[in-house]
Formats: C-alpha cells, sequence, structure tokens
C-alpha cells in the first residue's frame, strides 16, 4: 500500500481524485467534525440531518455510502460509525480499520482518501494509526494507494516513521 496525504480541508479534498472518501462519525459527536463534518458543511447538513432523523447514528459498527457528488468530487462517501470517542482506544481502532479494508475490498476500490478514526480527535496517535492500517492491509494488492487526511505534523510524523520501519525490515 502506497500512502499519500492530504490536509483537512475542503480545497484539498476538491484536488485529490479517487472514487471513495471514508470518515467516520462518534455516537457523541454532534455536529460531525473532521472529514465527516466537512462532507456535512458541503452538502449543506446532510449527514446531520440524516443523524436528527435517526437513520445515521455513529455507532459502532455502523456503515453508511452517500453519493458525494456534486458536494464533492468522490463517487461516494462511506462513514463509519465509531461509537462513542470515550470509549475509542486501540481495540476499537483495529477494528474499525479491518472494516474500512474489509468493505474497501468488497467494493473492489483500489484508490481512496481517508481521514482514519479517531485522527481528527487525536483519539490515536498518527504513527500508530498507520501501522495498524499497514499491517492490516499487508501486501494485498486490492489497496494500491490511499491517501491519509492529516494536518502537516503528522503526514511528516507518519512519513518518517514508515520510512525508519522500511529501512529496519532491509
Amino acid at each position: 500500500m502506497e500512502l499519500r496525504f492530504i490536509g483537512p480541508d475542503l480545497g484539498e479534498l476538491d484536488r485529490v481524485g479517487a472514487e471513495v472518501l471514508v470518515a467516520s462519525a462518534f455516537s457523541d459527536e454532534r455536529p460531525p467534525r473532521g472529514v465527516a463534518g466537512l462532507y456535512d458543511w458541503r452538502s449543506a447538513g446532510r449527514l446531520s440531518r440524516l443523524m436528527q432523523q435517526g437513520f445515521a447514528t455513529g455507532e459502532l459498527g455502523e456503515v453508511l455510502m452517500i453519493p458525494a457528488q456534486p458536494s464533492l468530487a468522490f463517487d461516494k462517501v462511506i462513514f463509519f460509525g465509531a461509537g462513542s470517542s470515550a470509549e475509542f482506544d486501540d481495540v476499537t481502532f483495529e477494528g474499525l480499520v479491518a472494516r474500512i479494508l474489509s468493505t474497501m475490498e468488497g467494493l473492489r476500490t483500489r484508490s481512496v482518501v481517508a481521514q482514519l478514526p479517531g485522527r481528527h480527535l487525536d483519539l490515536i496517535g498518527a504513527e500508530r494509526a498507520a501501522d495498524i492500517l499497514l499491517d492490516g492491509a499487508g501486501d494485498k494488492p486490492e489497496h494500491d494507494v490511499w491517501t491519509l487526511v492529516e494536518s502537516p505534523a503528522a503526514q511528516r510524523a507518519i512519513a518518517d516513521h514508515v520510512l525508519k520501519k522500511r529501512r529496519r525490515r532491509s
């Protein structure tokens, strides 16, 4: 899996090309924030309305696919419920990443833009999140290029961390 990065802003989301935008929403986070919040803003509150109606809850295990166009340049946005932010931990993150990877495999999506669950609140460290993602993806060819939505500092930390790990393996 090749990792690329963009910052958490609508201008960058507009410039990057991929089929799918992956975001997460917590059950206790209203309005949604992070990439989910950016989508919500751009779509004039569509996700917030779905949450108010009880159609989307953010509960752990929930998966919701919404057409992204014309709000964003992606074909679809897939939201993964992350449960309560207070109960979010490495085990929850690992399960969510496994579910995200499996969903992308099922959709045969090879190019993804994603804000990994909990990263917008820094509930899991950037390097740890990248390790779990890369370990989960393994050498499967189904996961070609993933563009992670991260702050510039987190982008540098992940890139340096992955480079050091690869050097140790060789």
